[in-house]
């Protein structure tokens, strides 16, 4: 069984690693089924949050204020993931969003993982929900949903729990085997930063319509900035 791995939760600004954010990044670095590292921040957006993700984790555009920027973040977080198998719970949503963040920087992000969720989904499919807080309280697990650090130690948590459960099971499965690492595809086009003519245009729009934007346009991508313009001229006009 892997028992030394890196397990990595995020908070986001929505579900579409190509037009949302991260917010928080939780990691939890675990060498011999032992915990020897944890590490958070939040991160910068660049936006306004909307209400529904501030009720969903708790989370305020205040903390996010002085947060840094993802760029800044992402060395720590290759740091820590380094070579390593990564564990989350719908891994691949978590991996997509760094996965992006890393492309649009030209750096490689190929790893190998564990999923939680498809292991619960294959051996206990009578339970109502597969959630990560459904599951927490299923097996007795201390758990604060919606953050990302709470959520990584769940996480590893329950891995330990499905693993002592049903490993041996699953070991049978060979190739198959959830407990295996398997290699994470996610194919992402990489977004380059916001053109001159774009912010031009942007300030001029914000200016002549009088806009009040919830979002910093110097820290969009190119494609951000063109849904952006097309949003306003629909709605505005030129």
């Amino acid at each position: 069984m892997t028992d030394s791995y890196v397990c990595i939760d995020l908070e986001t600004t929505g579900l579409n690693p190509k037009t949302d954010k991260i917010i928080e990044i939780g990691i939890v670095k675990v060498d011999n089924d032992e915990i020897t590292e944890e590490w958070e921040t939040f991160v910068d957006p660049g936006c306004v949050l909307e209400q529904r993700i501030v009720d969903l984790t708790g989370i305020r555009d205040e903390q996010l204020a002085s947060a840094p920027e993802i760029g800044e973040v992402l060395p720590k977080v290759l740091e820590l993931t380094e070579d390593r198998v990564l564990l989350g719970h719908s891994l691949m949503f978590d991996y997509s969003f760094v996965k992006k963040a890393a492309a649009d920087r030209r750096i490689s992000f190929e790893k190998k993982g564990i999923d939680t969720l498809k292991i619960a989904r294959r051996y206990l499919p009578e339970l109502e929900s597969r959630s990560l807080p459904y599951l927490c309280r299923y097996y007795g697990i201390d758990h604060s949903a919606h953050r990302a650090l709470n959520d990584a130690r769940a996480t590893v948590e329950l891995y330990r729990r499905l693993a002592g459960q049903f490993y041996e099971r699953d070991e049978a499965e060979e190739d198959k085997s959830l407990f295996r690492p398997k290699d994470l595809l996610y194919h992402i086009k990489r977004d380059t930063p916001i053109t001159i003519p774009q912010k031009e245009q942007l300030y001029k729009l914000a200016d002549k319509h009088r806009l009040i934007l919830d979002y910093d346009i110097e820290k969009l991508t190119r494609s951000e900035a063109s849904r952006r313009i097309d949003r306003i001229l629909a709605e505005y006009g030129r």
